[in-house]
């Protein structure tokens, strides 16, 4: 590879993982307003908000159908994280 070549590769690459972050971004706001309805709908059927054995088969799913090449655990950790911010984010607007 020439540095020319090097150098369009970089630039691609970035102009690539900007396009998907910003896709990202999009995703776990759509996801959090998702959980909104949710939390809604457990508060009018009288369930438990709060269900960990949910969360457990969420991240469960996930991970089974991680195709790399990010680990489990890693995928793992990062889906605990937007859960958390989520339920944080339920808390305080709900």
């Amino acid at each position: 590879m020439t540095e020319a070549e090097a150098e369009w590769l970089l630039a691609e690459c970035r102009r690539k993982i900007d396009l998907l972050d910003f896709e990202l971004r999009q995703m776990i706001n759509d996801r959090a307003k998702i959980a909104q309805d949710v939390v809604r709908a457990k508060r009018v059927l009288g369930l438990p908000v709060y269900q960990p054995q949910r969360e457990e088969q969420v991240l469960r799913r996930v991970i089974a159908a991680n195709p790399g090449p990010l680990s489990a655990d890693a995928i793992e950790r990062i889906f605990q994280i937007i859960i958390r911010e989520v339920r944080d984010h339920e808390a305080t607007e709900l």
